[in-house]
Order: structure tokens, then C-alpha cells, then sequence
């Protein structure tokens, strides 16, 4: 099995076979049941987040040289942080993610997706045309950062992701470590700069008093995080949609759009594996793990658990536990931008489908895919616009999928 390249089968036979499976060639745990999976996100005493940002390739030292000149590190802030710390730093990050704060932004990102939308004429690649900086412009704008050359910022965040999360070689780290090195840079100046005054979140860590070091590793991964994955989600959501016969059309009628963000993140989430390591012997599934054992968590695989969710393989807009997926964690670490990556998700694909109601995929052929060992998503979404005055058809598919009533009906 390809850890970075999983096929749906391949995830069902760990499941059904193998739930806490060693896999010889990088040491990993791997835990696929929905259950399990849930278990260890909600018990981070027994098993801790500290691996969560660790390279997957060890980076060697000539790499790490490139960059300790640059002062890069990642002190335990968010999503690798098991110690009393990580709770006042989640709340001082949260207050810039408020549900109010996010609902705000609604027609803002309306606003960003028409922008684009509008210069998009017969064929087209949403990725670029769309998926890729919205998610960025939004994100800056929530947490009050301005004036970032948003292109940089994207180049820094996808390479930060394969130095960390790809199967690369030593040649390749050397390449990706000079961006990962400049944008950890750039951080560690901006929050310097920062006016405790200010009304961003570089200020708001200045004023709390975070020491610098800190501020910078928070932002990393936040800076980064909080928007690839959107873009990805992005990306996952228009493949899944438009292969469903007749799903495109409705999504402007309420609550389809929204019902729809969540089967993709139930059967395609953009973050599709997780880790943890044992802080003490456990057994999970009746396999004894010892202390320090790496544990990468198949959250793709636990959207697909038959236990849990009737039909798994089926996509079912209407399907009333849609939202027990764990794509974006549980516990502790719930991920602080689940909000706003589902309004930023329903509200592209609404009005997309608004803008080209008859919209369709170019091709059949399955799309270049993002394989990383955390994350995975189709790289291009080349689509044919279609007639904007035509409104297409294909009801009698979809009523099997959302039922006679719409959505909430099954």
C-alpha cells in the first residue's frame, strides 16, 4: 500500500482487516476505524500531538543547516502542542475565528468567487482561475493581516507542505527548505514589527507577550494550513459535485450546497491521515502498541466506516449524520478553521453554480492528484462553462440522492 497514494480499497481492507496495522517501511501505526481513530483524538494524555508537524523523510543536516541560518524552528504552539501552553494560545487564535467573525465574511468571499467568475469565459481550470488564492485573500482578511504579496505566500506554503508531508529526496529538501526558510523569515518580521496596538493577529501575539520564536512557529503552520487546505477542499467539492447527474444544478436551493461540502468532507477530506505517538503502552483493536510508537491516523479511511455511515461509498447530500466525520479532528485539537472552511466551500460552489449553471467537467479522466502522506487533493479542475442562459437538467438522479423533499430527506 502507497501511504501518499491510498486507493479506497486499499483503505477498506485496512479496515475490515488489518484496524491497527504496522506498516513496515516508515514504522507507522496505522489506525483506520472510525472509532478508534475518534478514541485517540479525544485522548491526547495517551496520545500526543508532538509528531504532528514532524518531516515525514528525516531532513538531514546540511538541510537543517539551511534552515537554522535562517532562525527557523517549531516550538510547540497548536497542532503539536501536548503541553499546558496550547490552550491560551488556541483561545487568543480563536478570537479572530469567532462564528461571528466568520459569518461576516460571507459576502465577502461571494464577492472574491464573482471577481473571478467573471473572468472566466468557455474552458477553464478552477484551480488557478479560483481555488487557489481565494482561501488565502480570505484568511488574511479574518486574522486583519495586510499587505502580503499573496503569490509568495502561496509558493512558501505549498513548498513548506512537501518539505514536511512529501516523500522527497535530499536533493529535493535542499530545494524546498530555501522557500520554507524565507517565509519563516518573513513571519519572524513581520511579528517583530508589529504594533501591540494593532487590530491584526501579529499584534494580538505581541500584546499577549508571546515570545517571538513562538509567534513565528504559531503562524507557520497556521498561515499555511488555514488556507491550502481550503484550496484543496475547493477542488475536492467541484470533482465531487459535478460527477453526481444532475447535483450541479440544485445547488442554489437551500441547504444543498452546505449538505454537499460535507460528504466531501466525509468521503474526500482535503486532510486525509493524521499523527500521534503513544505516551505509554496502549492497545487499540486488541493490538498492544508500546510507548513511542508513531501513530498515523486514516481519517479518510474513517469516513467510509460502514459502522458509522449507511452506504459509505454512496454519495448522499442527504445524509443525516454528515457531519460525525472527523476531517477536521475532534478534542482539543478541532481544528479552529472547520467554520470558515465550510462557508468559504458552500459559498464558491453556490455561486459558481449560480454564475454557470451548466458547468461541467472537460473530462472523464480522473484528475492529477496531491499526494502527500497528510494530504491529498485533485491538483486541477478543468471544467467546460457551458451556456450560462440553459439550466441543465438530470432531476430524476438527484432526487435519489437528496429524496423528494430536498435536503434532510432520505
Amino acid at each position: 500500500m502507497d501511504l501518499f497514494q491510498p486507493e479506497p480499497a486499499e483503505l477498506r481492507s485496512l479496515r475490515e482487516d488489518a484496524p491497527v496495522h504496522r506498516d513496515e517501511r516508515t514504522g507507522l501505526w496505522l489506525v483506520s476505524r472510525y472509532d478508534d481513530v475518534r478514541a485517540v483524538l479525544a485522548d491526547p494524555r495517551r496520545f500526543r500531538p508532538d509528531n504532528a508537524l514532524t518531516a515525514v523523510v528525516p531532513i538531514p543536516r546540511p538541510v537543517l543547516r539551511v534552515l537554522a541560518r535562517a532562525g527557523f524552528s517549531l516550538p510547540p504552539t497548536l497542532a503539536n502542542n501536548g503541553t499546558d501552553t496550547h490552550a491560551d494560545l488556541r483561545r487568543l487564535v480563536a478570537r479572530f475565528l469567532t462564528p461571528a467573525r466568520v459569518a461576516a465574511v460571507g459576502p465577502r468571499i461571494a464577492e472574491l468567487a464573482a471577481e473571478r467568475l467573471d473572468r472566466l469565459t468557455g474552458r477553464a481550470d478552477l484551480h488557478p482561475a479560483l481555488a487557489r488564492d481565494l482561501p488565502a485573500l480570505v484568511l488574511l482578511e479574518v486574522l486583519g493581516i495586510r499587505d502580503v504579496d499573496v503569490d509568495a505566500l502561496k509558493a512558501w506554503s505549498t513548498a513548506s507542505l512537501e518539505l514536511f508531508w512529501g516523500d522527497v529526496t535530499t536533493a529535493r529538501q535542499h530545494e524546498l527548505a530555501r522557500p520554507a526558510a524565507a517565509f519563516h523569515q518573513w513571519l519572524t518580521s513581520r511579528i517583530k514589527a508589529a504594533d501591540p496596538a494593532g487590530d491584526d493577529l501579529f499584534a494580538a501575539l505581541r500584546a499577549h507577550g508571546v515570545p517571538i520564536r513562538d509567534a513565528a512557529g504559531l503562524c507557520y503552520f497556521l498561515l499555511i494550513a488555514g488556507q491550502e487546505t481550503t484550496t484543496q477542499l475547493l477542488c475536492a467539492a467541484f470533482h465531487a459535485v459535478l460527477r453526481e447527474d444532475g447535483l450541479w444544478s440544485r445547488l442554489g436551493e437551500p441547504g444543498v450546497a452546505a449538505a454537499c461540502v460535507e460528504e466531501v468532507l466525509r468521503r474526500d477530506p482535503p486532510v486525509s491521515t493524521w499523527r500521534r505517538v503513544t505516551a505509554e503502552p496502549v492497545t487499540l483493536s486488541g493490538v498492544d502498541l508500546p510507548a513511542g510508537a508513531p501513530v498515523l491516523l486514516m481519517l479518510a479511511g474513517s469516513g467510509s466506516d460502514p459502522d458509522v455511515f449507511d452506504e459509505p461509498e454512496r454519495f448522499c447530500p442527504a445524509r443525516p449524520n454528515a457531519r460525525r466525520h472527523l476531517a477536521f479532528g475532534f478534542g482539543r485539537h478541532f481544528c479552529l478553521g472547520a467554520g470558515l472552511a465550510r462557508l468559504e466551500a458552500e459559498v464558491v460552489l453556490r455561486e459558481t453554480a449560480r454564475r454557470f449553471p451548466r458547468l461541467r467537467l472537460a473530462s472523464a479522466e480522473p484528475p492529477p492528484m496531491l499526494g502527500l502522506l497528510s494530504f491529498r487533493a485533485p491538483l486541477s479542475v478543468r471544467v467546460e462553462l457551458g451556456d450560462q442562459d440553459d439550466l441543465a437538467g438530470g432531476g430524476a438522479v438527484l432526487q435519489q440522492l437528496v429524496g423528494p423533499g430536498g435536503v434532510g430527506q432520505r
